[in-house]
């Protein structure tokens, strides 16, 4: 056991403080989106509003989520991550001291728009910040910490959330949301000075910039990552919904359940990411490998006569992530050399926000008209879709001579 804890503890060797700060920010920042999972449950049962208008509401959350991405993408190049990360967190946190209040359908929209545009803005500051930071060779893993305080703070703060339910109502997350917002903002004030920042972006900054929109193999790559997104994302929407009508898993099991998730990327990812850096598995198979563990995860949720397949579906989905995300923004780390990082890490992090726009929609009227077996069923063919795209960009790369080096992880 004590072995085991050491070559735990080996895979965080040689992180720059610096890494470990931002991790520390996002994970309080990450403990505060207590209401993301419930937010479907929130709306429906507290607001009295339908599935169908549900799905429009995180259509809006989804545009919300493209806009805040491109600009912080453009952002970052202009002002540098500092302060397009610092100026995020200060309004958000704002935006969910009020957006609490607002109950009328189509305000309800235009209030999560706002606010995850705000939110989502200093995405692509976080990754520039992260690279930044990061010595070459410790990229892949500064970014499986920064995960790893993703997962713990949204692992546990589902778990918090179902108990503030319980006993303080569903306000009490809002408050949470936004004074945890805020806290992060005042951490990274005290304790990543600008004047760092500012010499590392000149760290970023090269000749000549590609536009990623012009790269070929990097846009296949994207759409494909775009529909892996869009099979994950229902697991904040729908998944929950499904517990509740299928099982009558109460909030508090349903946070339980999530929180599984973030134990197992807690425990597991850090040292499983070091020992497939060491297999012969370029960054898009690895990537392919975690989109069809997602897939599966939808097709064991099919079978509906046993209450256990819940958490077969989760496991499934957990190595899904952990192979799948890490690995496909080594990529996008990658490939970014040829292009200022803010525009290609907008682009990534844009990937992730078109699929907010469909992914809980579509997933939601399928759901209201079809049932759950059929968006399960859906959810799955787009994980092969998304796999043939990740060929194609390895296809394309694999023409170029200089291939290797935007490839390995």
């Amino acid at each position: 056991m004590k072995q085991l804890l050491r070559n735990y503890l080996k895979t965080f060797k040689g992180l720059s403080p610096e890494v470990w700060w931002l991790s520390l920010i996002t994970f309080v920042n990450r403990f505060g989106a207590m209401v993301i999972p419930f937010l479907s449950i929130y709306l429906n049962e507290s607001l009295g509003i339908t599935e169908e208008k549900i799905a429009w509401i995180m259509t809006a959350y989804g545009l919300g989520s493209v806009v805040g991405s491109y600009l912080g993408g453009k952002l970052t190049d202009k002002m540098g991550y500092y302060k397009v990360i610092l100026l995020s967190l200060f309004f958000t946190g704002i935006n969910f001291l009020w957006v609490m209040h607002v109950q009328e359908f189509w305000f309800i929209c235009l209030s999560f728009f706002i606010l995850i545009t705000l939110a989502d803005m200093g995405r692509p500051g976080f990754y520039v910040a992260l690279s930044a930071y990061s010595k070459p060779e410790n990229k892949t893993r500064s970014l499986t910490l920064l995960r790893l305080a993703i997962n713990l703070g949204m692992g546990a703060g589902p778990m918090i959330g179902g108990f503030m339910i319980g006993t303080l109502g569903y306000k009490s997350l809002f408050y949470a949301d936004g004074i945890t917002c805020l806290l992060a903002a005042l951490l990274m004030v005290y304790v990543l000075h600008p004047k760092k920042t500012q010499e590392a972006d000149k760290e970023v900054i090269i000749d000549n910039p590609v536009s990623p929109e012009k790269d070929r193999p990097y846009v296949y790559f994207i759409i494909g990552l775009c529909l892996f997104a869009m099979a994950f994302l229902p697991i904040f929407t729908v998944v929950p919904l499904y517990y509740r009508a299928i099982y009558s898993i109460s909030e508090f099991n349903i946070g339980a359940i999530i929180g599984v998730n973030a134990f197992l990327i807690v425990i597991l990812e850090m040292p499983m990411i070091a020992w497939l850096q060491k297999k012969s598995l370029n960054n898009i198979q690895l990537t392919i490998t975690g989109v069809v563990f997602t897939g599966l995860s939808y097709l064991a949720l099919l079978w509906e006569t046993w209450v256990g397949v819940v958490g077969i579906a989760i496991v499934l989905l957990t190595f899904g992530e952990m192979i799948g995300f890490p690995f496909s923004n080594k990529f996008a780390y990658n490939r970014s050399k040829i292009g200022r990082q803010g525009a290609f890490m907008g682009l990534y992090t844009m990937a992730f926000a078109i699929a907010n726009i469909f992914a809980h929609n579509i997933s939601l009227q399928i759901v209201a008209n079809y049932g759950f077996k059929m968006v399960w069923l859906f959810l799955s063919s787009l994980t092969l879709v998304a796999c043939y795209f990740m060929y194609l960009s390895l296809k394309e790369l694999s023409k170029q001579p200089d291939a290797n080096s935007y490839l390995s992880n």
